[in-house]
């Protein structure tokens, strides 16, 4: 700033001013955005969109990761899950065979 007697620099002040400028000119860009609401809530959106969409992926992964625990365990003891099949195998058939002699 001047010195107040008027021999201040002149390209000082300029510079100052153009400083100054800047300044408001990013303040004013700053308020702009914090009364755009709609542009907000856009944004909130967007961030609640994409971690639904993170968490959906995750769930999704875990999910596969279960299945295929699951059908490794079944290989692994095949025979017990044949001999539960055929034990509902010939359940049914015993159902069926008993239904037909009672009429």
């Amino acid at each position: 700033m001047s010195s107040g007697n008027g021999s201040g620099d002149v390209e000082a002040l300029r510079a100052e001013i153009r400083q100054t400028r800047a300044e408001l000119g990013e303040t004013v860009q700053a308020l702009a955005a914090r009364v755009d609401v709609k542009a907000r809530m856009r944004e909130s959106a967007d961030r609640t969109k994409q971690r639904i969409q993170d968490q959906a992926a995750h769930t999704a992964d875990v999910v596969r990761e279960s299945v295929r625990g699951t059908g490794e365990k079944a290989r692994r003891n095949a025979v017990p899950w044949a001999l539960i099949a055929v034990a509902a195998t010939a359940a049914t058939v015993l159902v069926v065979l008993m239904r037909g002699r009672r009429r």
